[in-house]
């Protein structure tokens, strides 16, 4: 049975979005509704400290910006976004067409069809996290979608040049300088300089996912997001070190990322939290970092590879990094997650900026019933059907004639009916049933 060297706050403590960040979320998209771009420069005023007459950049913007880098600086950005766009490449490759002769005359179909505009959010805020311009742009891009804005909030009161080089190698068709629920609203909902979107994607804060949750069935979101989350799966095969600097890497993202250690080894676990005290001595992000593993931060000792297993797939974590003498049992058993990373060798950092896989994510358990972004959430996957011969339809006719008439309807019926008379040249009473 497990034991608990460290827990986190209990389940009241942990919520993250109260009834102030829902109705201040609903009051400002009612606002920009109603008023516009007049409402979103009011509250990227108000919240950025930014005002333009537009929001979206110009071409000799952006290109200051990229002036502004080093040539190993957009290098490396590149070499990251080449990484992103290969494995979204094959993802897409893997996804077919598909038609098929199921009867006799009888061929159905379905087409993997991009949504025809998208918006990409990128947090920047606090950190200029330009990786989350390349995890959604290019994978939009990779699916086929045609328009796809992009909106990043102004870093030190202007656009941060690394965000806007990542958004502009990309591909974005246009470069917002707007954050927050200003410019989840503008997306979703449109104004007069910002065209409404089918589908949002990215990261963001509280409020942030508060406004894609209520706008979710007005547009696509790609999912429901919370804070960072990652899961370190240990054994006595690796030491404290890395396994405190994994657990911190993630929780410098907020105060309120859980980092957890689960461990078959006791002495390890107890050197992951020395280890941990050390680091927060000399990491630079140790204020946020400290304040995130003091409420969110659990070490669990397990007795068992599948007692991990089974308290991993409980907790589904967004992230999970597997460092155990055989990280392919995890793989092959676990069900629950938002991306494994096995091996000692890997790391969540490399997910998150460069090594290829996107690090949008599920959080809040929600990878018991969903994956991360990838290019089949820009896809929808719509059917069709035809019927080639007298036949076919005749046959198919009858079937669906009777079924209606066991359900009652009648109008479905005769829609099956009309062609079984004229196809069929049978006599089926006008609301009745085929023989």
């Amino acid at each position: 049975m497990a034991v608990w060297l460290k827990k986190g706050a209990d389940a009241e403590a942990v919520k993250s979005a109260d009834r102030q960040v829902r109705d201040t979320v609903e009051q400002l998209l009612a606002d920009i509704e109603q008023r516009g771009d007049t409402a979103v420069r009011e509250l990227s005023v108000r919240f950025d400290k930014l005002e333009r007459d537009d929001y979206r950049l110009s071409d000799a913007e952006i290109q200051a910006c990229l002036d502004q880098l080093s040539q190993r600086d957009l290098d490396d950005i590149q070499f990251a976004q080449t990484q992103v766009r290969n494995f979204a490449q094959h993802q897409r490759d893997s996804m077919k067409d598909i038609e098929v002769e199921t009867l006799p005359g009888v061929v159905l179909g379905h087409k993997n069809v991009p949504v025809a505009a998208a918006g990409c959010y990128v947090p920047g805020g606090k950190y200029p996290l330009l990786a989350s311009a390349h995890m959604s742009v290019i994978t939009a891009k990779v699916a086929g979608v045609p328009r796809v804005i992009t909106c990043a909030p102004p870093y030190q009161g202007k656009p941060a040049p690394a965000i806007v080089a990542a958004q502009h190698l990309a591909g974005a068709d246009a470069i917002y300088c707007l954050g927050g629920i200003q410019a989840i609203g503008a997306m979703a909902i449109g104004t007069a300089s910002i065209s409404a979107v089918d589908m949002l994607v990215g990261p963001g804060n509280a409020f942030v996912a508060e406004a894609k949750r209520q706008l979710f069935g007005r547009v696509g979101i790609d999912l429901f997001a919370g804070p960072t989350e990652t899961l370190v799966i240990a054994d006595e095969t690796v030491d404290g070190e890395l396994c405190a600097t994994d657990l911190l890497g993630q929780a410098e993202h907020g105060p309120d990322s859980p980092a957890i250690l689960l461990t078959t080894s006791e002495a390890l676990a107890r050197d992951t939290l020395a280890e941990v005290e050390r680091l927060l001595k000399i990491l630079p992000t140790a204020e946020i970092a400290r304040r995130a593993w003091e409420t969110y931060g659990q070490v669990i000792v397990a007795e068992s590879d599948a007692e991990m297993v089974s308290i991993a797939d409980e907790i589904a974590s967004e992230h999970v990094q597997v460092m155990t003498r055989d990280p392919n049992y995890f793989l092959d058993n676990m069900r629950n997650y938002g991306a494994l990373f096995l091996g000692a060798r890997t790391n969540v950092a490399y997910g998150d900026k460069v090594i290829g896989t996107n690090h949008t994510l599920p959080t809040k358990r929600a990878a018991r019933y969903t994956g991360g972004l990838w290019v089949g959430k820009f896809l929808k996957t719509c059917t069709y059907q035809r019927v080639l011969t007298d036949e076919a339809s005749t046959l198919v006719g009858e079937y669906c004639s009777r079924l209606c008439a066991l359900e009652g309807f009648a109008g479905h019926g005769e829609q099956a009916n009309v062609r079984v008379r004229r196809y069929g040249h049978k006599d089926v009473p006008y609301g009745g049933a085929a023989r």
